[in-house]
């Protein structure tokens, strides 16, 4: 019937037909059939379908497979459809992955790319990118299964930090004082324990080095006060302020961690009322108020004050200054951010619980003690909201069908894994568990499995995109409508129970993340625009909304805008984070700051920060807020804009192109 078939590479070669036919047969065994006869009938299918369609003109491989699919589909072969369309995809893999690593190499070397912020466009940035680009081709063409790649490429999940998914683990919350106490050994002989402020503020800030260069994700000190406050005890307020001050600059200048990044910091403090971990939190805030040599805003640490009643909330408590010196600084500075200990999902462990920048919060543990330190999260993947609502077609029933097929495979591939993480030793992570800072790392040997430390960690199941979902569903999302407002709170909720199963199901720590996109919001919008197009509200735009946010471009109060997120924190126990918007900085009006963050405790929030622009001159070491290119007092082009990104600080400059039109579409909020 046919005598030729154009190849990929656009060679005619003479066509036959059994290819066809064994194609289909390899297809069909997959799933357990064995009938050389029904693949025969069914390639005769294929035959009469594309001399239907093309009728003498030459085609290509790539149609004959379309043809095979629709006709395995039309004659009630589903699961062999989805077999042959896997196996497709597999050899579609092998055949493009040479060919796509060089081009993403080609791209990295002419600039870093900015899926992170915090990435530099230097040489070791560079052969980062090109190392992380070769290892996620790895990832997706050797070890994951089928199902789990097709869904990353095609943009229904999302896996994080996919480039280190068989290396390492994600995050920790580190305990300073056991480290500081006893003394470490970092690779290159053991550190005694410091006897004066400076020496423990390098060495806490050597230990974020060490443990970020084991992990691909953040460091922080979940107790920093409480932790810091034996080795300052007696020691005048000017050297313990001059010990923060270093802490900042080195958290600010170590370009240690892979791609020339500084350590991802974060420090948790405001609760220790000890006179010695008071001065600690009061002197760190001054520290951070001053900035940097010329007045530069500091990007890290994240700084995290804790609020409670009690302690530090109210006028009579006995922290309640260093509260106001919070918000002072919060005011001027963008940090610190606030965690609210007494919300009903965090008041049961008293003041314990602590956060990360990124929003990243690790608490109950069915494996061991629930207890922040020692513990971090192993790794996440984001479920894409938005596609789901837009393939649903406003159908409620088929779009939880859709939710539960997409969480299910999420949950599984959390799974696959954490398996492949069990077979690190512990020699493959010499810091983090090789001092046993790990929890259930304390008695292994270096060639022991990680596992019996990181089931005390947890996995974390994550989604983008509420608002855009809500629109895709209802027309409207949560700040336009109550209605909205009301499946929003049952989706999140729904996705909630489904994850909580997961725990039961494998005894492990499945938790439910509100994820910090950056790469990511824009990816999964592209993706999703090329395949349905254009549709208002919810592909029109270069970014999907993180988490369960209200739009950044949308106008409302920012009273209204925590009240309607606040419900949104408790379903959310890997982590959470809200804000809300100013034109400029609140530093001449402490007090309506502080009546927000009432606002925002009553709401049952866990975790918010205020944003705001904060822009400095480099020619003249202005700071303020600069709406044109150039600095209104001396002229000079060379401005550098801070702002907050998913949860941290960066710099404009290094912001990817989804964030940079979210940050454009940013309205303050009245």
């Amino acid at each position: 019937m046919f005598t030729k078939i154009r190849k990929r590479d656009g060679r005619e070669v003479p066509f036959d037909d059994s290819k066809i036919t064994d194609a289909i047969f390899q297809a069909a065994r997959a799933v357990g059939g064995e009938d050389r006869e029904l693949a025969v009938s069914l390639t005769l299918q294929v035959l009469r379908a594309l001399k239907q369609k093309y009728n003498g003109q030459i085609f290509g491989v790539e149609d004959v497979q379309d043809v095979v699919e629709k006709v395995l589909i039309e004659n009630g072969h589903a699961r062999t459809a989805k077999a042959y369309i896997l196996y497709r995809d597999k050899r579609t893999r092998i055949r493009e992955a040479k060919t796509e690593l060089m081009d993403v190499v080609e791209d990295i070397i002419r600039e870093t790319d900015r899926d992170n912020a915090n990435v530099g466009n230097s040489p070791s940035a560079k052969m980062l990118q090109i190392a992380s680009a070769a290892s996620r081709n790895y990832y997706l063409n050797r070890l994951l299964d089928e199902d789990y790649s097709l869904a990353h490429r095609r943009g229904d999940i999302h896996i994080h930090d996919l480039d280190f998914y068989a290396t390492t683990i994600n995050c920790l919350q580190i305990p300073l004082d056991d480290l500081l106490r006893e003394g470490f050994d970092n690779g290159h002989g053991y550190i005694r324990p410091p006897k004066r402020p400076a020496s423990a503020t390098a060495l806490a800030a050597i230990i974020l080095q060490s443990s970020q260069n084991d992990m691909f994700g953040g460091q922080s000190f979940p107790f920093f006060d409480k932790q810091m406050a034996p080795f300052i005890d007696g020691n005048s307020e000017d050297e313990v302020y001059q010990a923060m001050e270093a802490f900042v600059y080195n958290l600010n200048s170590m370009h240690s961690r892979a791609g020339s990044q500084v350590p991802f910091s974060s420090i948790n403090l405001g609760t220790d009322t000890s006179e010695a971990g008071r001065k600690i939190t009061r002197n760190l805030l001054l520290a951070y108020e001053a900035g940097l040599g010329k007045g530069e805003n500091p990007i890290f640490p994240n700084v995290i004050f804790r609020l409670k009643k009690g302690v530090n909330f109210n006028p009579e408590d006995p922290n309640y200054d260093l509260f106001k010196l919070a918000v002072r600084v919060a005011s001027k500075r963008l940090n610190p951010t606030f965690s609210f200990m007494d919300s009903s999902f965090n008041k049961d462990y008293g003041d314990q619980v602590a956060y990360m920048g990124c929003r990243t919060r690790v608490m109950a543990n069915r494996r061991g003690p629930e207890e922040t330190a020692r513990r971090g999260n192993l790794s996440f993947t984001t479920i894409n909201l938005p596609r789901l609502a837009i393939k649903a077609e406003r159908n409620l029933k088929k779009f939880y069908q859709l939710l539960d097929e997409i969480t299910e495979l999420v949950i599984n591939q959390l799974y696959h894994r954490f398996k492949v993480q069990c077979r690190l030793r512990v020699k493959d992570i010499p810091f983090v568990m090789g001092q046993g800072l790990y929890m259930g790392s304390e008695d292994l040997k270096p060639d022991d499995s990680i596992e019996p430390a990181i089931v005390n960690g947890t996995l974390s199941v994550g989604m983008i995109g509420l608002a855009e979902t809500l629109v895709a569903l209802t027309g409207y999302h949560h700040g336009q409508n109550k209605d909205s407002q009301e499946l929003g709170l049952e989706i999140v909720k729904h996705i909630k129970e489904k994850v909580d199963e997961a725990c039961e199901r494998f005894d492990l720590n499945y938790t439910f993340l509100a994820t910090p996109a950056e790469g990511l919001a824009g990816r999964f919008v592209k993706l999703d625009k090329k395949e349905f197009g254009i549709i208002p509200g919810v592909t029109d735009r270069e970014y999907y909304t993180n988490s369960f946010h209200i739009p950044v471009y949308y106008p409302i109060s920012m009273f209204d805008k925590v009240r309607l997120e606040g419900p949104y924190h408790k379903f959310f126990n890997a982590g959470h984070i809200s804000y809300v918007e100013l034109a400029s900085p609140p530093k001449d009006n402490p007090q309506a700051v502080e009546s927000l963050l009432r606002h925002m405790a009553e709401c049952d929030m866990g975790y918010a920060g205020i944003n705001y622009p904060v822009d400095f001159c480099c020619g003249c070491n202005l700071l303020g807020v600069f709406n044109d290119p150039e600095c209104p007092r001396c002229g000079s082009t060379n401005i550098r804009r801070v702002r907050r990104i998913t949860g941290y600080l960066s710099t404009v400059d290094r912001f990817n192109d989804g964030k940079v039109a979210e940050l454009r579409d940013r309205v303050p909020h009245s």
